[in-house]
């Protein structure tokens, strides 16, 4: 049946990555199948740029707003995104107001504050316990994730995978031919120019190639100086992002921080190969052996190796056909059956709440 179903985010347009991109897809599908979708973002607040990551904004005080704005629109359930000031706003709400609500885990923002402070990591997860605690289920997109939740006495968890938009990432896509015109083979990274996204590992690998680097961020100055023989596009989105990710012969993935890597199946899709570290993230999509993450499929579409050149070079014998038919596998409609599920199991499990009824 259809529900009220009120989404609180810290991470909203206009910034570019997977979580938003995730939110505007199961958004656009929760209002199809008839669910009344309610949002508290920080364009909604005063805000300002996040220290050292300025393409987020981060709401100034939005507690007394931000539960106005829940109450009016009456929610049968929560859905939390991210730990930032309107997540902590939104919980604190919820367990006032005895409302059942569920959190995400999308970010593994320990590994981000401890690459920022240089302290370990481990001194930022009791935070993240204590915020996810009353949670009634806690969606992370990968087995591998979340078994750590569950180890770090983060739950209960639930599914909550990504897909593709197949009607831009697909084998058909027609290659940029300014990147197909590179020495090959040409080897792409798409995301956030960034400390934590290993890309000093990538353009400084010694497999033979062209590496080419899509996106833009703090880092991207530094890089460039360093790595004069890379090539750097900027920001692609749309139909330009497809062609790039159609002209490479490999795309390599060398964060070890990111919980999913949307990018990874977006370039599967378009019949590239995809290497990167066996950690999370490409564990789960490339699969220890290459074969997928449950090391289900009869081929490689990709490799993962300690050593991310041995994993380039493997990962470029897959055939891009097998690379295409499972990228072509993720579905957003899937992610929301996920998403759905977890919400009204909790409905089902807080039916009694007078808000819920």
């Amino acid at each position: 049946m259809p529900r009220r179903i009120l989404l609180a985010t810290d991470a909203w347009v206009p910034q570019v990555n997977g979580v938003v991109r995730t939110l505007q897809e199961t958004i656009a599908r929760l209002r199809a199948r008839g669910h009344v979708v309610g949002l508290v973002t920080p364009d909604l607040f005063v805000n300002m740029p996040m220290p050292f990551y300025g393409e987020i904004r981060l709401a100034m005080a939005p507690g007394a707003r931000a539960a106005r704005l829940i109450e009016a629109f009456r929610p049968d359930l929560v859905h939390i995104v991210t730990e930032g000031p309107i997540g902590w706003a939104a919980r604190r709400w919820c367990r006032r107001n005895a409302m059942p609500f569920t959190t995400a885990f999308h970010t593994r923002f320990p590994d981000y504050a401890a690459v920022r402070t240089g302290l370990s990591a481990e001194r930022f997860w009791p935070i993240m316990r204590h915020f996810h605690a009353p949670s009634r289920a806690v969606l992370a997109a990968t087995p591998s994730l979340r078994a750590e939740l569950a180890a770090r006495g983060i739950g209960p968890v639930a599914p909550w995978s990504r897909g593709i938009d197949s009607d831009l990432f697909h084998a058909a896509a027609a290659p940029d031919p300014r990147l197909r015109a590179l020495p090959g083979p040409v080897l792409l990274y798409v995301g956030r120019l960034a400390p934590e996204k290993g890309l000093d590992d990538f353009l400084g690998s010694r497999h033979a190639g062209t590496r080419v680097v899509v996106g833009d961020g703090p880092a991207l100055a530094g890089l460039k100086a360093r790595y004069p023989a890379a090539v750097f596009t900027g920001r692609l989105t749309g139909p330009d992002l497809a062609s790039a990710y159609a002209a490479a012969d490999c795309f390599v993935f060398p964060s070890r921080s990111d919980t999913f890597g949307l990018v990874m199946v977006e370039a599967l899709a378009c019949g590239v190969p995809v290497a990167g570290y066996p950690v999370q993230g490409p564990i789960d999509i490339v699969g220890p052996r290459g074969r997928g993450g449950e090391s289900q499929l009869s081929r490689t579409i990709g490799a993962v190796d300690d050593d991310l050149d041995t994993a380039i070079a493997h990962a470029l014998l897959a055939s891009r056909a097998d690379c295409a038919a499972y990228g072509a596998s993720f579905s957003w409609d899937a992610a929301t059956d996920q998403f759905v599920a977890a919400l009204g199991a909790v409905l089902e499990d807080g039916r009694s709440s007078p808000l819920a009824a």
